[in-house]
């Protein structure tokens, strides 16, 4: 099969990221968001069966411990963002072992689930208090822009695995639900100032009641990244700034709650330039990515006789980012979902729930790409229903399906079985059946370049939805008192994965479908309490992936679009409470090479030493990658931003 092949950037890349590489190419809301659910007592305080018992809301769209939940989740807790230093959103989601975090520069981050990591990596939903943040544009999450207080959130849940039946398409290797406090929980106010040799941080937040039932909160924050470095040592041009003011209120009495929550943001980050950068033989003077957003979240939760219940979200979301020069675009949405879960009958408990989704895409095109029409109004709809079916007492069968249509594919039909052994107290044997796509987003079918005929690449007009198929085993135990560990060995199978393949004319180029593939593997992770003041914590996944093209007739001729993935990541946490409310952690994290672009090997050891001088003043040192000289971890060499030693002060100051 001939392949014909253009130098030229990857327009994907190139229009949605900062760091901008070059490449080769061919011509599922936590429905209910409990008050703080998990608790805020320190990690090494809390015992393991407390530990254990941690609500959780993502996995069946109800209240459940983590130890029963049949799925691959890990959840991070406030308590374990605090001690670990982190100092943004996807810094805390390093925690999790289930996931592939790789920075790529001073606000550029790719996250993924078993495998398919990319700067556009789109197989992963992410949720903020139930709104989901994924981009319709790329249908990925920007993740420069997901920017909360730290101090606010009460835990994320990330599952690894499929969960489009609960949450739709685009929940195809994982769920990451961000849960934020009650704002009961954060009354009175709170400084959190920081400083360090690559950024400063400051936030501010008040929390005050009104009345016996109501509480809110306001807050503010602001912070500033300096430029990174190549290996080289020479700087790149991607510093970045950011502020966000937002709320949040409450309501409850009686079992039925209200919560209305919103933010705005506004953000500048530079773009890095290295070497000629053209597409289309035009060569680009880069400016800014100028960001800015607002979102509006109203979620209600009404309880019905009998031990039923009915929850309403609704959410509108504006988002605007403007790459100069290439493409300025808006995105409107409103989202409303609603979910009944019923009381239980017999064996038998059932929920059932909608979901209605309307956007707006505008964007201003440029002449070195266009996304054709530049204005486009979309509609997603869904209709889901799930059992969870007692075949005995402790065997238990979870079925269900999701109905979802979007305007470019249609109807897309996502199934879902579960059935879960709880051999006993401390014994859990799980397995999992699921079908979940990634459908179409305007990247994959709109996207032409240049800006004008004629084009090189002209979209996607046939592009059909990905397809998932996976099947996942997994066992959780707590052996003896002081010891946990979770174990999951998953395999899936991917059709129509997106290809560039020759156009008709065979005088350019469109996205296809044109790969298949397998990815398998194991996930483990576990805690040991070495005594009341010392805890051990550990994770380790092992991914192989298989991905090659079709077969084809000599009419396509394609070249395949994957990102890299570690074949092995591991992560060791210990946390130490010493004597006079001084705390020490050291989180160790080791990953192994990438092949394309090759990435080296790399460890990376943080430690954080913390100090509770009264009870309303925390003082704390956080130093980062003290293993080597520096690591990389994404794009070639030439471009690859290099992870320095850093340190980092704070202060949290309550009032």
């Amino acid at each position: 099969m001939k392949i014909y092949t253009i130098k030229c950037r990857y327009v994907l890349f190139w229009a949605f990221s900062v760091s901008l590489p070059f490449l080769s190419m061919t011509v599922a809301n936590a429905v209910e968001n409990p008050s703080n659910a998990s608790g805020i007592k320190d990690l090494v305080g809390l015992s393991l069966e407390e530990l254990g018992n941690v609500i959780v809301t993502s996995v069946s769209k109800k209240r459940e411990p983590l130890s029963d939940a049949p799925a691959s989740i890990f959840v991070i807790t406030n308590d374990d963002i605090r001690r670990s230093g982190a100092t943004s959103l996807p810094e805390a989601l390093r925690l999790a072992p289930n996931l592939n975090v790789a920075q790529f520069s001073a606000s550029g981050y790719s996250i993924s689930a078993r495998g398919f990591n990319s700067q556009s990596a789109n197989k992963l939903l992410v949720l903020i208090d139930g709104r989901s943040v994924y981009s319709p544009l790329f249908h990925g999450v920007f993740w420069d822009v997901q920017d909360v207080m730290l101090e606010d959130i009460d835990r994320i849940e990330v599952i690894s695995g499929p969960g489009g039946t609960l949450w739709g398409v685009n929940a195809v290797n994982g769920v990451i639900n961000i849960i934020t406090r009650s704002s009961k929980d954060t009354q009175g106010g709170l400084i959190a100032t920081g400083a360090g040799s690559q950024e400063t941080d400051t936030s501010l937040r008040y929390g005050g009641q009104v009345g016996s039932d109501a509480n809110f909160r306001l807050y503010a924050k602001t912070f500033d990244r300096d430029h990174t470095v190549t290996a080289s040592n020479s700087p790149v041009n991607d510093g970045w700034h950011q502020s966000e003011v937002g709320f949040r209120s409450d309501w409850a009495r009686n079992g039925d709650s209200l919560s209305v929550q919103g933010n705005a943001y506004r953000g500048v980050e530079a773009q890095p330039v290295a070497g000629e950068i053209q597409i289309a033989g035009v060569k680009i003077a880069y400016g800014d990515v100028l960001t800015s957003g607002e979102n509006l979240s109203v979620n209600w939760t009404y309880q019905l006789d009998g031990g039923s219940n009915i929850n309403v979200l609704a959410y509108l979301d504006r988002t605007e980012r403007n790459v100069i020069p290439t493409f300025d675009d808006t995105q409107d949405i409103f989202d409303l979902q609603i979910l009944h879960t019923l009381q239980p009958m017999g064996a038998h408990t059932l929920n059932w729930g909608a979901e209605y989704r309307y956007g707006i895409d505008t964007v201003v095109n440029s002449q070195y790409i266009a996304f054709l029409p530049a204005k486009l109004n979309e509609t997603w709809s869904s209709l889901f229903a799930q059992d969870q079916w007692a075949l005995r007492d402790n065997l238990q069968l979870t079925a269900g399906a999701r109905l979802e249509r979007n305007d470019y594919t249609g109807n897309e039909f996502l199934p879902n079985i579960r059935l879960a052994w709880k051999i006993d107290h401390n014994n859990l044997l799980w397995s999992a059946l699921s079908r979940t796509v990634v459908a179409p987003s305007r990247l994959d079918h709109d996207l032409f370049v240049p800006g004008a005929p004629p084009f090189k690449l002209a979209g996607g007009p046939n592009y059909e939805s990905e397809v998932a198929r996976g099947l996942e085993i997994g066992y959780r135990t707590q052996p003896v008192s002081n010891f946990t560990y979770s174990v999951t060995v998953f395999r899936t199978l991917y059709d129509h994965l997106r290809t560039a393949e020759l156009g008709p004319s065979h005088t350019n180029v469109i996205f296809g479908n044109g790969m298949e593939g397998a990815t398998s593997g194991v996930e483990m992770w576990g805690n040991y309490l070495v005594n009341n003041t010392w805890r051990l914590s550990a994770g380790f996944t092992a991914l192989k992936e298989d991905v090659h093209l079709y077969p084809h007739n000599g009419f396509q001729q394609v070249q395949v679009f994957t990102g890299p993935d570690p074949a092995q990541t591991f992560i060791l946490r210990s946390s130490f409470d010493l004597p006079h409310q001084t705390e020490l952690d050291f989180t160790l994290r080791h990953v192994t090479a990438l092949s394309n672009p090759y990435v080296p090997t790399y460890s990376a050891l943080n430690t954080r030493l913390g100090w509770k001088a009264t009870k309303s003043l925390e003082l704390s040192v956080t130093a980062q990658n003290l293993i080597g000289s520096g690591h990389g971890e994404f794009d070639p060499v030439a471009t690859r931003t290099e992870l320095q030693r850093s340190i980092f002060f704070k202060a949290v100051a309550k009032f």
